[in-house]
């Protein structure tokens, strides 16, 4: 698992390779990501934004913007958490993500929240001894 928190706000990311949704012969790699994003701060925010940079073994990078997540825009009290499974096909069998959240506390004050850097690790990458 990968944790990063910002403002009292800690975001968990726990990658999942899907072996059933990909087909390595045709360069398709699919991972599931579950998200755990949890308010251990003294305020409600909002999580408004979402923003994605995924690099895959090559290093071609696609970058990904929207409202809310999972077509959600939860908010958070004190104490609450919200969780979401969702999903990125990649080109090549390795790769890394990373981001961050864009909240909005009850005051219409707004953040950033870090996603922290994952890997995008399967069975199919060659494996190198350094």
């Amino acid at each position: 698992m990968y944790t990063a928190v910002t403002r009292a706000i800690r975001v968990t990311v726990q990658p999942v390779y899907l072996e059933d949704q990909s087909v390595p012969a045709e360069n398709r790699f699919v991972w599931a990501y579950h998200v755990r994003i949890e308010n251990e701060g003294e305020e409600t925010v909002t999580l408004r934004t979402r923003y994605w940079r995924i690099t895959d073994a090559l290093g071609r990078v696609q970058e990904v913007r929207g409202p809310g997540v999972v077509g959600e825009q939860p908010v958070l009290e004190p104490g609450e958490s919200f969780e979401y499974t969702s999903g990125t096909p990649l080109p090549t069998p390795s790769g890394i993500m990373v981001g961050s959240y864009g909240m909005e506390t009850d005051d219409g004050g707004s953040f950033d929240v870090d996603i922290p850097a994952f890997s995008l690790d399967s069975p199919h990458q060659p494996m190198r001894l350094n």
